[in-house]
């Protein structure tokens, strides 16, 4: 056992720092095994040397976000720990570089992971990018929020988000209501992510002056998508010809986005995924970037990353 003192100098706001009640210092002592007697501005640490280390790379970490006025809550301390505990290279200060300032709304939306920040980074580059992997990794939040501030700095001239219809587990037919409201609840995540950026009021404006759209894929036949920034979700239940139809759509000053998961497909047995079809096919144009996610990407509750983690290791 060791210890190892530690001086934040000029703290800007302890509770941030510390927590309610000290609560960012209890976690950190359950998930590091260590003691942590935090005094003024003074932190003692005592445990094991390795562990120290990794509980001193948090603290750091939460007190850059403290002088920010950054609040952290439970679940992003533990996307932090876990991947400070899984890549030992890993470097929260680096996310700062990719974060997105909401053009008007002044919203930051900040990626919390390694991957999150090559993903935003590749969609600054490139003109096609495909996000691939579980569910929970802000895969089409961030592709929304990159969108929408494009739309909201009139870099372009629509926000097009589609995701394709698929039944899993009901009948479309039987759902009630006209086709807008059968088809409202497969696209409500989209309309989730863009109310968490902007409020409902200048959703509607931008939606009645049609510059941002919300359509099952089958709307997008036929068209050629120029001065749009433009969002495929949930690519896996699309099959080759779907996907080909898509990515064909790609017109002059236009971005397309791409995500999804190949465990989750909801297609029927016989019908076999685009995605890793046309992922494969496209893997050798330089031009199209690839970020792929993992569980330690999953920024939802904690439990979210164990599932997903035993699903992938079943074996029946």
């Amino acid at each position: 056992m060791v210890s190892r003192d530690l001086v934040f100098h000029d703290l800007n706001d302890p509770i941030l720092f510390f927590g309610e009640q000290d609560q960012n210092i209890r976690f950190l002592e359950k998930e590091f095994l260590v003691s942590i007697y935090p005094k003024n501005n003074h932190i003692r640490i005592e445990g094991l040397e390795e562990n120290i280390l990794l509980a001193e790379k948090t603290l750091d970490f939460i007190f850059h976000e403290s002088q920010k006025g950054i609040n952290l809550q439970k679940n992003d301390l533990q996307v932090v720990v876990h991947q400070i505990k899984e890549d030992e290279k890993f470097d929260a200060s680096h996310l700062d570089a990719e974060e997105i300032v909401l053009a008007k709304t002044r919203k930051i939306i900040k990626p919390k992971t390694t991957h999150q920040a090559k993903y935003l980074r590749a969609m600054r580059k490139h003109d096609l990018v495909f996000g691939l992997g579980p569910a929970g990794t802000g895969k089409t939040y961030l592709a929304v929020a990159m969108g929408l501030n494009a739309l909201l700095q009139d870099k372009v001239q629509r926000l097009i988000l589609t995701r394709p219809v698929v039944e899993a587990g009901e009948n479309l037919g039987f759902l009630p209501g006209d086709l807008q409201q059968k088809i409202n609840p497969y696209l409500r995540p989209l309309f989730d992510a863009i109310f968490d950026m902007i409020s409902y009021e200048d959703f509607a404006k931008y939606r009645d002056r049609e510059r941002i759209e919300i359509a099952p894929l089958a709307y997008m036949r036929g068209r050629t998508l120029n001065n749009a920034f433009t969002i495929l979700d949930e690519a896996q239940n699309t099959t080759k010809s779907q996907l080909m139809m898509f990515l064909t759509r790609l017109g002059p000053n236009s971005q397309t986005i791409v995500t999804g998961d190949m465990t989750q497909t909801d297609l029927p047995q016989k019908e076999k995924s685009g995605l890793s079809t046309v992922t494969q096919i496209l893997k050798s144009i330089d031009e199209i970037k690839f970020i792929h996610f993992d569980d330690r990407d999953i920024v939802r509750h904690a439990l979210v990353r164990k599932i997903v983690k035993a699903f992938e290791q079943y074996k029946p």
